[in-house]
């Protein structure tokens, strides 16, 4: 296709190159390429199996480092901060992050609080008051949960008013976590709950010196006396820059697992149900997914996942247990493979998410409190909200629709869902079975998916240990659909070597990753990049896709490239 560089792409990308240096990353390893992924897209090629093989070598890359990170007295000093703020008159523990890390955010606080609910008949009335010790800090808002916002992560003072929204300071035990340790709204909300006298602890997922000596940002939060840093380095991303992968999930493995510690700190008698050594426990679960049985079900899975959305199908979870754990996949595939988000009912004519997940247990608008355990905390996001953190024109004029009334229009519920099935090509229903499920789900389960004219389940073939909060269970959901989703836009085409080459420009850090994948595949200059990107981007917004796929800026430079 014929695409000229405009003058404007040219001056937006001279802009972005001179003025926004703090938001190019390539420096950073979890935005590189992973030598031991290399031969991921011709893996995929050869079969499915040996791409599942080739993205779980990644995931051995965690255990190593978290062997170390429990051993050390970083560790020790963050579980013995919430055993103290749970024990004191009013601390909680509060987590905060963005994308990835917020929704893990809020799956932390949900694992808390949802241990009160399931043992309850257990617990005296002062131990049932401890639910509420545990919050989180989603940037952008709860909504962010089930559609992106990742625009917010680019402004700090936006965490700073999340933050004392929720009114964190002293008591508090305040854990911030960012994928590669350089989101600003993450940075913010730790700034502001330093200020107010909260403990704080920083974790992230690259080399600290290397962030201290490129970042400003970063430099000021790891230099902070007021802040313990937990860099959890574990090498690149399986691909590069999906850090919804391992720097996540590490990161899921380090906070579960000391929320757990804490919890069995306050209350002994639950300590003989936690696993005596955490990264052992870890491995079991790793070699558990990699077994004949693990791997089988992921081929399984993946051949089916692929086969429906090539038919120009779509599939439809439904879960109970482990719901949130499928939510942030589902909504993370969009920005990273430039998939279709996931609708609300509001949004009539455009095309329907490939993936999508309901709870036929519970109506829409109980099911988001019963997932999480509490009300959803979401912003009332307004003009002047937009133009006093100095976010572009567009958000001014249009300000994102982001609060509670607007979340619980998205029927996550077991109301019917005609528009997932009626006029599709293939609909399926995919009923999500972990072990702990309760007779009423699979009854309501198997009442809800009857609608749907194609059927299956996902389910684990080998043991999950059990625990306190769960926490094998949701990292054995996390783990298996990082390599279902992730290996079935794999198997589609939607990736370049073991490089996005489908990804979306929804914030400053996707502008750059998606500058640096034009360089790798297009052998271009950085600047040339950044010009023939922003002509892409100009391209697609002149353009109507309300019932069409819109393309990645990254595809359409590179059609126009070749």
């Amino acid at each position: 296709m014929e695409m000229a560089i405009t003058d404007t792409a040219r001056q937006k990308a001279r802009d972005f190159i001179d003025n926004e240096k703090q938001f190019q990353l390539g420096f950073l390893p979890t935005e590189q390429s992973n030598p031991i992924t290399a031969t991921l897209e011709e893996d995929f090629k050869r079969s499915t199996l040996a791409g599942v093989q080739c993205l779980q070598r990644g995931d051995r890359q965690m255990p190593i480092t978290m062997r170390h990170v429990f051993a050390g007295r970083r560790f020790a000093k963050l579980v013995d901060s919430m055993v103290e703020s749970v024990t004191g008159q009013k601390g909680r523990i509060v987590f905060s992050g963005c994308g990835a890390t917020g929704r893990l955010s809020i799956l932390l606080e949900s694992m808390w609080r949802d241990f009160f609910h399931r043992r309850a008949a257990e617990l005296s009335p002062d131990e049932l008051k401890l639910a509420d010790r545990s919050a989180s800090i989603m940037t952008g808002g709860d909504f962010a949960l089930i559609r992106s916002v990742e625009f917010f992560e680019d402004f700090a003072e936006g965490g700073r008013r999340q933050a004392a929204a929720l009114d964190v300071g002293e008591g508090d035990t305040f854990v911030a976590i960012t994928e590669g340790g350089e989101t600003s709204s993450v940075l913010g909300t730790l700034k502001y709950a330093a200020e107010h006298g909260a403990r704080c602890f920083l974790v992230f997922n690259n080399p600290a010196d290397l962030l201290r000596g490129h970042l400003d940002r970063c430099r000021e939060a790891i230099d902070n006396p007021k802040v313990t840093v937990i860099d959890i380095y574990c090498g690149a991303m399986s691909v590069a820059g999906s850090t919804r992968m391992q720097a996540t999930s590490s990161e899921q493995v380090l906070c579960s697992c000391a929320l757990e510690a804490a919890l069995c700190r306050i209350m002994p008698r639950f300590a003989k149900e936690t696993a005596a050594d955490y990264t052992v426990a870890f491995e079991r679960l790793l070699a558990g997914l990699e077994s004949p049985a693990g791997r089988a079900g992921l081929v399984t899975a993946i051949e089916f996942e692929k086969g429906v959305y090539e038919a120009g199908g779509q599939i439809t979870y439904l879960a109970d247990k482990c719901m949130l754990d499928l939510f942030t996949d589902n909504t993370e595939r969009a920005p990273t493979f430039m998939i279709p988000p996931i609708r609300s009912s509001r949004e009539k004519g455009y095309s329907q998410s490939w993936a999508f997940v309901k709870n036929p247990l519970h109506p829409t608008e109980e099911c988001w409190t019963e997932m999480m355990r509490r009300r959803p905390r979401c912003l009332e996001f307004t003009a002047e909200d937009a133009r006093s953190l100095g976010m572009p024109q567009c958000f001014i004029d249009h300000p994102p629709a982001i609060g509670y009334g607007d979340l619980v229009t998205y029927m996550i519920g077991n109301e019917p869902s005609p528009e997932r099935i009626e006029g599709v090509s293939r609909a399926a229903a995919v009923v999500l079975r972990v072990p702990g499920e309760t007779p009423d789900f699979v009854s309501a389960a198997e009442r809800l998916a009857a609608a749907w004219p194609e059927r299956r389940e996902f389910r684990f073939d080998f043991p999950i240990a059990d625990s306190p909060l769960e926490i094998w269970k949701h990292l054995a959901v996390k783990l298996a659909f990082n390599c279902l989703s992730t290996g079935t836009m794999a198997a589609m085409g939607r990736i370049a070597g073991n490089w996005m080459s489908w990804v979306s420009m929804s914030n400053k850090k996707l502008v750059d990753r998606c500058i640096r994948l034009l360089v790798e595949l297009g052998g271009v200059s950085y600047e040339e990049a950044a010009q023939r990107i922003f002509s892409a981007q100009e391209w697609i917004a002149s353009q109507d896709w309300s019932s069409r796929e819109e393309p990645s800026p990254v595809q359409v430079a590179l059609a126009a490239l070749r």
